[in-house]
């Protein structure tokens, strides 16, 4: 097994994507749009990768995005780390659909990130052309979502999101565990855990 070689997963959206990738190229990948049961078909899919999916690292999306969906990547990519005994890393999900459309933000000088953050609100983060976030996520309705500047807009409530605002490009985008390796270096952290952007649906109960 090549020393480079790294698993990438990404379930934090309706899309369940894996891959691997090594010195700059993907030697395999699942991409399925399949909304929901990520927590039944995320290993299956890794296990049909190459080589079992086996990787000398692996790195994750952690949100934001459906709570469960990024719950499930994140678990995942941490106990197949711990079984094979190899790092684990996080990466932002949103900083990966900026970087499926790498092309498109450096032509247009960056980008606004805009994907479905549930309970009728949108997740927006902008980017620069540099794929380097500008501002921190927020989780917002969509007519304030709307008032961000923002000529391109990428993600998959950005045609809902240009048409609300009546203006600017869309191009409609679900992470892509491919994408990675357009991603910075400063886009990849330690530890990874969930990164939810608002507050969970569920809260603990107090304690009696």
């Amino acid at each position: 097994m090549p020393e480079r070689r790294r698993l990438v997963i990404d379930s934090a959206s309706e899309a369940c994507s894996v891959a691997l990738v090594e010195a700059g190229h993907v030697i395999d990948c699942r991409h399925e749009v399949i909304g929901r049961g990520h927590a039944e078909r995320l290993v299956p899919l890794i296990a049909e990768l190459a080589d079992g999916g086996r990787a000398a690292s692996i790195a994750v999306g952690c949100g934001p995005g459906s709570f469960a969906g990024v719950r499930i990547g994140v678990a995942a990519a941490r106990a197949l780390a711990l079984g094979w005994q190899v790092p684990v890393e996080g990466f932002s999900t949103l900083a990966l659909v900026a970087a499926g459309a790498a092309d498109a933000v450096a032509e247009a000088g960056g980008v606004l990130i805009v994907v479905e953050g549930g309970h009728g609100q949108w997740f927006v983060q902008p980017f620069g052309a540099d794929l380097a976030p500008r501002a921190d996520v927020r989780s917002l309705v969509p007519d304030e979502a709307v008032l961000i500047d923002g000529a391109l807009v990428v993600g998959n409530r950005a045609e809902a999101f240009v048409a609300r605002r009546g203006h600017g490009r869309a191009i409609p985008a679900l992470p892509d565990a491919r994408a990675f390796l357009r991603l910075p270096a400063g886009a990849i952290f330690a530890d990874p855990r969930p990164i939810y952007g608002r507050a969970p649906d569920a809260k603990p109960m107090a304690a009696a």
